[in-house]
Parts: structure tokens; sequence; C-alpha cells
């Protein structure tokens, strides 16, 4: 029986995620509950049925497909009831207006390396595929046999991680990563712990063992002001970042975009409650990394 993967969606002709142009394969699914994340469609492994009303053009055709009657239509006002629905992605298709999003689907491995590879014309030489999440190394089997496989076409790698996973995921597929991606929130574990739902002890542990290997490794910091913008924290990240073997390590500016995303969800917006980050803290983010002998970047460039 073939591997399957719980997916998110494809993004093509990315730039930021690893050398080159890419495709990203986002999965389902992450051990963290990140305060400030901007996908949290990705968080939960299951399917979700995402409701954004603000597009919702009232036109009722959900109304008479869904099996569950999920979808009312009150006095010409559309009514979605989210505990009745089977996330049976129905209504999605019959929506007009594209208020109704289905977040997740299964995928075999080969049905995931055929998508990818459409647009292998555009890798050339340094770009590739990108796995990402969510925490892909949540379902390791199914990262494993698509990295292999993508190894095997002579397709550059990388995978995106928060490293909150068991080594022995990441060690499986090293041989079969060219770059790890590696997120880093906060140098402080019970701070970590705070924001993310998780201490940070694993994370450093696996980062650590990972340079050790010689891995090609991009640290990537999320700035998210007034979660892991101090000073303090910067200068423990920076002192901690020096002892590995990194390629670089990217800054990258905190949006508010994903808002509507928690809203469409159900879920509750623990969004830190400014629009970005300032292009003054991302600058002292950059002195203090460099200062301690850490080859940052900004995320903007």
């Amino acid at each position: 029986m073939s591997t399957t993967g719980n997916i998110l969606e494809v993004k093509r002709f990315s730039v930021h995620d690893g050398p080159g142009v890419r495709t990203t394969l986002f999965l389902k699914g992450c051990p963290l509950r990140c305060r400030w994340c901007h996908n949290p469609e990705s968080i939960a492994q299951q399917p979700q049925q995402a409701y954004y009303s603000h597009k919702c053009i009232n036109c009722g055709e959900c109304v008479p497909v869904c099996p569950r009657k999920a979808h009312t239509l009150t006095n010409g006002i559309h009514h979605f009831d989210r505990e009745k629905c089977l996330t049976c992605g129905e209504c999605e298709m019959a929506c007009l207006g594209n208020a109704l999003r289905l977040h997740g689907k299964k995928i075999t491995v080969e049905e995931a390396l055929k998508l990818v590879l459409e647009d292998q014309d555009f890798y050339r030489i340094e770009g590739g595929v990108t796995l990402s999440g969510g925490e892909p190394l949540i379902q390791p089997k199914f990262c494993f046999e698509l990295l292999t496989a993508l190894k095997r076409k002579g397709i550059n790698t990388a995978l995106d991680t928060c490293g909150c996973v068991d080594w022995a995921a990441i060690e499986k597929v090293m041989p079969e990563t060219d770059m790890f991606l590696f997120d880093f929130k906060h140098a402080d574990s019970a701070t970590h712990r705070m924001l993310t739902g998780q201490g940070n002890e694993l994370i450093i542990a696996n980062l650590q063992r990972l340079s050790d290997c010689g891995a090609k490794i991009e640290i990537r910091i999320p700035l998210v002001p007034g979660c892991n913008d101090s000073d303090a924290n910067l200068q423990a990240t920076g002192k901690l970042l020096s002892r590995l073997q990194l390629k670089r390590v990217k800054v990258l500016p905190y949006h508010a975009m994903a808002r509507s995303k928690y809203l469409a969800l159900g879920m509750d917006d623990t969004t830190p409650q400014v629009d970005h980050s300032d292009e003054t803290a991302m600058l002292r983010a950059l002195t203090i990394l460099r200062e301690n002998g850490v080859n940052a970047i900004s995320g903007r460039e």
C-alpha cells in the first residue's frame, strides 16, 4: 500500500524557501502552538473547513450539497454550523464566492511527486523542492519516501522544521535533504513554552546534533514584537547560534495577515496586536546577532 500524507497546499515558484526557484509542499500538523502562527490552518493534522464570511455572496449553493445541513440560508443570509461539518469538501466545490475552503487532504507519495515535478523545468541548478508545514516531520515516513524519490530524480531538496520532533525522524531524512531550514523561536525554555506550548530543550539538542553531523542549515528567526525581540533574548540567541556550524541566520519580519484565517477556522486569534515588525527593530536584531559572530541577514532581502 502506498504511503499517504496529509498536505495543505502546494506553493509554486517560491524564492524564500531555500535556494533558487522552488516548489514548496506544505504538510499539515505541528507540535507547537506559536502565538504568532501565520499558518493556523497547518496546526491540526486533520482537514479543516474554513469559512471566509467576507467573501460569501449568500448564493446558497452550499446548502443542498451538505450531507449534514451545516449550511443554511435564513432570510437570504448564510449561516455555517461548524459542529455539524464532516469536512467532506462538497460545499467548497459548490461555492460561487470562494468563501469556503477545505484545508487539508490525503495524498500518496506518487501523487505528491507528480505534483512537484510539474515545475521541474524551472528549478535549474539551485532550485528544487521544499517540504514545509506545519511540521513535516510529524509525517516522517511520507517525508522520507518523497525526499528519496526526489533525490533519485536529481532534485535539490530542503526541509523546513521547528525541530520539536524525535531525533530519529531528522536522522532518517538527513541523507535525502540538501538543506534544513530550522526555525528558532526563543533562547529561554520557559518563555519558549509560554509562547509556543513547548520548551526548547529538544529543539536545541536536535539543532546541535544536526550541526555536529555537518548538515547544511539555515536558521530562521521570526522577529515577533513583544515576544522574542528583546536585546536580552537576541544576545542569548546569538551566543547559542554562534557555537554551531550554520550557513546563515535569516531574521523574518512579523506580519499580521493571518488574522482572517483564525476567524475563518473558528480558532482563537492569538497573534500579537501589531501589524508588522518595525524596521528599526529588524536592524537592531541583525546588529546584535552579527556582533555575536552570526551570519545574519534580513528575510526581506
